[in-house]
């Protein structure tokens, strides 16, 4: 047991003496007197210094060998620091390592626990050699992209060795063979290695999330690339805090708890302990649990820029059709040479994914920030079709394998790969990262547009509470986003039409919307076109690669046509022959903050809503399979719709086929379709055979406004 009332520990530490101490503390209900005495990298001047005071001391710290070496006070082998270990057997003299062990571990389980996810497919670069060993390997729970300083740990040594006990025995026989080698002779061996080691961690740096080492490693690495990322370190002091602020840090995770006013290193806290246990046994874990729990320590979780998390996504694009290749410089010429076009669509769909546009700049007005990566494959929906699923299936976990590596931490699917085969389910269970369709915040995103459109053209009545008093219809009802466009239209209209050739689905969502939402009429219809001319509101939602869903000749003037299918539904042919009908590609979502991304053939900072919806999983923090499969969950949509308004998302200026819809184009539709009722009633009243109540023509006469100006010709029926 400890030979006084109030415990004498002291840390004998190669680095300098500029941090020095000599305090009186309470701790753990023990009264110690706490003594640091720093040798500036002279060996020697430590064993003296521990012999010294292992003659009046309960417990002895010996530290600062690395550090040292780091900061250039010691330039000898480091396992020297053994033989200042080895001075005196008179009272306990501790390393640290066994108390670090446990911190080093906790820290990372910590901070997972408070911010899950948080280290999922993070980008690692580890500074320190054998000091950091539990920090990497409990990160390697998390994620794969570690990457070392150490030339002997970037080769994997460690883990490769454990996999096999015969090389690791094999290895351990040179191994001591090596430390056996003078230090000269194994610096000029290490020199080449070295060198190529920095290069190639300072390179990794640069696009590293989280760094790992001791703050005189980080000193020694360099600073300069530590903005926006997370230190795991320890013994962090107020001036190395400032430090570390000054540099933009994001979160500095420090493993060593700070007890008292000053600063004492985790060797200082596990002599701490041995003083208190005495020199009769060693020290144990659960001495260092008993400390730890008694005591209250914990890891410290410092934001000193800023308490905002930056999380990271992939989403999958690809090219909907032979023009995407034309646009590509390498590809353009041979697309344009008769016949080609085919062989290059073909053998694109085999290409490996890559990345098409790192995306930056999305921030929360939460503070939470988000970066991704949109990930291409070559095949359009035309090739994905001719192929069997898993042939796309291995293309998307092919793309899901390289976001790892990046660092994202979840995927999202987009257009067409998100409904080939079963909807992302498969692809789901088989990514190393969660996967999401997004087709939760379609559904919500294409009637957030629907509606808005409405109200911009201004021809249908909409009450104050956003109630159409009119007719609706969603085509592909039966489907994913089609069936979710229904149940929300159900609370939005007094008339809907439910289309799809499933008609047993239909009468199934019918029975399940009618008993949620009483006050919508609703109908069912395999065919949507007797019921077309009725229409203020469609919505496309079939996924019918290019076929014809509706005749849109058929429409009523002024109805506004929501395409939320990825191919769309209606041609641009289509569209053009209805300029009194407004067709608009649902979905665009407004991105928060100064958003960078190359050209997805949408205006600069607006996203598709699949893709939004990867994003608002991001700043949300959701690393989470979200939306999969073909039947959407209502309450996801409400969820998703709510977690986007949280973080900023907004509903883009709407766009066409031509591009952006401005204010002069709604003008446009808007006096187009009037005009086109208004003949519509002039021929309805000239079958009557009353006069015109605009002009009072009758028959064939010319009808004019009361402009004067020809707007068609009554025709008998």
């Amino acid at each position: 047991m400890a030979r006084s009332n109030r415990l004498i520990v002291v840390n004998i530490t190669l680095q300098g003496k500029e941090w020095d101490y000599d305090e009186k503390v309470d701790f753990g209900g023990r009264t110690f007197r706490l003594v640091r005495v720093g040798t500036s990298g002279d060996i020697k001047a430590a064993e003296e210094l521990v012999w010294k005071w292992s003659l009046k001391a309960d417990a002895i710290a010996v530290t600062g060998i690395r550090e040292a070496q780091a900061s250039g006070l010691f330039k000898g082998d480091i396992h020297e620091i053994r033989k200042v270990l080895r001075t005196t057997s008179r009272v306990p003299v501790q390393d640290g390592s066994m108390l670090a062990d446990v911190l080093q571990e906790w820290a990372i389980r910590h901070v997972n626990a408070e911010m899950p996810g948080y280290f999922s497919n993070a980008r690692v670069v580890v500074l320190g050699g054998g000091s950091q060993d539990r920090t990497s390997r409990v990160l390697r729970e998390f994620t794969q992209n570690i990457d070392f300083l150490d030339p002997m740990q970037r080769v994997d040594v460690p883990v490769a060795l454990s996999i096999n006990p015969v090389v690791a025995k094999a290895a351990e026989v040179a191994m001591r063979s090596w430390r056996m080698t003078p230090t000269l002779l194994k610096e000029q061996a290490h020199l080449p290695a070295e060198w190529v080691s920095d290069k190639l961690a300072h390179r990794a740096a640069k696009d590293a999330h989280v760094i790992v080492g001791t703050y005189s490693e980080l000193v020694k690495f360099g600073l300069e690339d530590l903005a926006g990322k997370t230190v795991v370190t320890n013994a962090v002091s107020d001036g190395r805090l400032a430090e570390m602020t000054s540099r933009g840090v994001h979160l500095i995770i420090d493993a060593t708890p700070r007890p008292f006013s000053f600063m004492v290193v985790t060797a200082m806290l596990e002599a701490m302990v041995a003083a208190t246990v005495g020199p009769e046994r060693d020290v144990t874990t659960d001495d260092l649990i008993e400390m730890i729990e008694s005591t209250g320590l914990e890891p410290r979780l410092l934001t000193p820029n800023g308490d905002k998390r930056k999380s990271r996504f992939a989403f999958v694009i690809h090219p909907l059709s032979q023009q995407y290749f034309k646009n590509v410089e390498a590809l353009g010429a041979l697309t344009s040479v008769p016949g080609m076009g085919d062989v290059v669509e073909k053998a694109m769909a085999y290409i490996p994914p890559f990345v098409y546009s790192h995306v930056t700049g999305i921030v929360s007005p939460t503070g939470a920030e988000a970066e991704g990566w949109l990930i291409s494959v070559g095949g359009t929906p035309k090739e994905m079709l001719a192929h069997s699923p898993e042939f796309t299936y291995s293309r998307l976990l092919d793309a899901a394998d390289l976001g790892r590596k990046l660092g994202a931490q979840v995927m999202g699917l987009g257009a067409f790969t998100k409904v080939v085969g079963d909807a992302g389910v498969t692809v789901a269970k088989k990514a190393p990262l969660p996967i999401t369709t997004g087709n939760s915040y379609s559904a919500s995103g294409a009637l957030w547009a629907a509606h808005s459109a409405l109200r911009k053209l201004g021809i249908a009545e909409i009450d104050e509470h956003g109630v159409i008093h009119g007719k609706a219809m969603v085509v592909g009802a039966s489907g994913a986003i089609g069936s979710v466009c229904a149940r929300l239209l159900a609370l939005a209209t007094d008339e809907l039409w439910l289309v799809s050739p499933e008609t047993a689905k239909l009468l199934a969502l019918k029975q399940d919307i009618e008993r949620e939402h009483p006050r919508a009429v609703l109908h069912v219809a395999s065919n949507p076109s007797d019921a077309l001319p009725e229409m203020d509101l469609i919505v496309t939602a079939t996924s019918a690669a290019g076929n014809k869903v509706l005749d849109i000749m058929k429409v009523k003037p002024g109805c506004v046509i929501t395409d939320v299918a990825r191919p769309l539904d209606m041609s641009a042919e289509d569209v053009a022959k209805r300029p009194d009908v407004l067709v608009i590609e649902s979905g665009e979502i407004e991105l928060p903050g100064d958003v960078h991304m190359r050209d997805i053939g949408l205006p600069d900072g607006v996203a598709y809503a699949c893709l939004a919806e990867t994003v608002v999983l991001a700043l949300e923090g959701r690393y989470e399979t979200f939306t999969v499969g073909r039947n959407i969950e209502w309450p996801k949509v409400k969820e998703i719709y709510g977690l986007g308004l949280k973080h900023g998302m907004k509903l883009a200026t709407i766009s066409g086929v031509a591009g952006v819809f401005t204010d002069a184009d709604f003008a446009r539709v808007r006096e187009a379709a009037l005009e086109a009722r208004r003949v519509a009633e002039h021929v309805a009243e000239d079958v009557s055979g009353l006069p015109c109540p605009k002009c009072g023509a009758r028959g064939t006469e010319s009808c004019r406004t009361s402009t004067g100006r020809t707007t068609g010709r009554h025709a008998a029926r």
